[in-house]
């Protein structure tokens, strides 16, 4: 049994990493993690985050060192590789605005200095949403990956002591091309797992890469495995670390069947065991952190650290801790007095400056403090779950509902009740990303005004709303939330509030 505890201002000193995704979390041996690069707001990052795990303190080091162009390190990017040996951290690819990159570089963490490595042999072309692994403590496999123009299969090995890339030559049968996999050594294997692939179909196929390890006489060769147990959905950009006797795979994000435009976000661990090979779902005796892709995960001992990430919507400057039961952190509160969070808003729209921004975040504050009024409800109610937007204040349910006239004259209240009657019949599966939302604030509003109607009490009713358990998804912040298989049991519930 695990638990995921959001982390704390006890445990970490110093400069944290603000938010990002698609940037890179090595280990350095187990006295380190190094965070570089990654994408914000329209940004390519390439700067520096260290967390000293001995000491408990995130800084950022004064790195020296010249690439080609003069620059003290790599130019900003994402969606690279990052591997490290022993006390280096090697930087291949990746992408910055529209450009793939193929340049490479490695950091000399005893002494914090870059250097701009010109290796030999079959150089990889450029690329993103690559795929690599540290053989032991002197070669990298690097497999796949996309040039801009074509999804790629073919794998790299580089020689860190003498800079010479070889193209693997692998006969066979082929894992079909692909990016945004993972790519893990176990022993004497290369591991991938899952990815985007040619023509963007998300997979979830295993692949295992034989002949790597020099003296093992073995020709390369790829062999597909279909492993038993409860195997991970297809997807991309999740992560797979390393926990002793197991593999962990978190996050990703997938094709969201039905609803074949939109992708959906994961927040599942599973794990592979590597004493039976088998899958396993990791149980988890609490609520995940948001679900997302693009974010890092690394092992400190027997923890987990997930740091980032991107939702379709938000970019996650979040940190959160993956511990066994017997943790000393795992019995902390939900809700701690202190949290260690930042989550940026990745929309072009978004800005806590903006003076729009402000005026409608005070217009929906003023719409719910003068619906408690009305109700007669403490103010004390805020801190229970979701945020009650008042119907006229919750401007995607109107402008959805002035939609369902079909350019008919009618009176907002018609238009209201016609989307309500949609929802009380519609086929699950015929119901629109851009509806959920909608959806569930009205759901959540029709469970506030049944409770405020049959309890006068304001504590009663504070109760009432704590204890909610005949409304699973009451408490839910956002849309964002819910599962595909959720989408059923909510409508059958809205009908069952709309039917009272």
């Amino acid at each position: 049994m695990h638990s995921w505890v959001r982390a704390s201002s006890s445990d970490f000193s110093g400069s944290l990493p603000p938010s990002r995704s698609g940037h890179t979390a090595v280990n350095i041996g187990k006295s380190k993690v190094i965070v570089f690069g990654g994408f914000i707001d329209k940004r390519f990052l390439n700067d520096i985050f260290v967390y000293d795990v001995e000491n408990k303190v995130w800084f950022q080091p004064q790195c020296t060192g010249s690439g080609a162009d003069g620059q003290i390190g790599p130019s900003p990017r994402a969606f690279h590789v990052a591997v490290s040996i022993d006390c280096h951290m090697f930087i291949f690819g990746g992408r910055c605005g529209s450009q793939r990159l193929g340049d490479f570089w490695v950091l000399d963490t005893d002494i914090w200095q870059w250097t701009e490595l010109t290796s030999f042999g079959d150089l990889p072309s450029p690329r993103d949403f690559a795929a690599a692994a540290a053989i032991g403590n002197q070669k990298i496999v690097m497999y796949g990956g996309w040039d801009g123009k074509k999804w790629l299969s073919d794998v790299y090995v580089l020689d860190t002591i003498s800079l010479e890339w070889t193209e693997l030559s692998v006969t066979g049968s082929l894992p079909p091309p692909r990016c945004g996999h993972t790519a893990t050594m176990v022993e004497k294997r290369l591991l991938v797992y899952g990815g985007r692939g040619g023509g963007g179909p998300i997979m979830g196929d295993l692949w295992a890469l034989k002949g790597l390890i020099d003296g093992e006489n073995e020709a390369p060769g790829w062999t597909q495995l279909k492993l038993p147990g409860q195997a991970p959905s297809a997807r991309c950009g999740h992560t797979i670390t390393s926990g002793g006797l197991y593999l962990l795979l978190f996050g990703g994000h997938g094709t969201g069947g039905w609803l074949s435009r939109y992708d959906i976000y994961y927040d599942d661990c599973i794990i592979l065991d590597r004493v039976s090979a088998q899958w396993k779902k990791l149980p988890i005796k609490n609520e995940p952190p948001p679900a997302r892709a693009y974010h890092s995960m690394t092992s400190i001992g027997s923890r987990h650290l997930l740091f980032g990430g991107f939702d379709g919507k938000t970019t996650f400057g979040d940190i959160w801790w993956l511990v066994p039961e017997g943790d000393p952190i795992a019995k902390r509160p939900a809700e701690d007095p202190s949290p260690v969070v930042r989550e940026d808003k990745d929309l072009a729209s978004t800005n806590n400056n903006d003076e729009s921004t402000r005026e409608e975040k005070q217009g929906v504050e003023n719409a719910v403090s003068e619906l408690r009024k009305r109700l007669e409800i403490s103010s004390s109610l805020s801190r229970l779950g979701p945020q009650i937007i008042d119907e006229l204040e919750d401007r995607e349910f109107c402008e959805l509902a002035s939609t369902m006239m079909d350019g008919k004259s009618s009176g907002e209240k018609d238009s209201k009740k016609a989307l309500r009657d949609r929802w009380k019949i519609v086929d699950p599966k015929a119901i629109h990303l851009k509806e959920l939302g909608p959806l569930l604030r009205d759901y959540q509003r029709m469970i506030f005004h049944e409770v405020a109607n049959k309890e006068s009490d304001p504590q009663t009713i504070e109760s009432e709303l704590r204890r909610m358990e005949a409304h699973r998804y009451y408490h839910l912040k956002s849309a964002s939330q819910l599962r595909m298989d959720d989408i059923p049991k909510l409508l059958e519930e809205y009908k069952k509030l709309t039917d009272d």
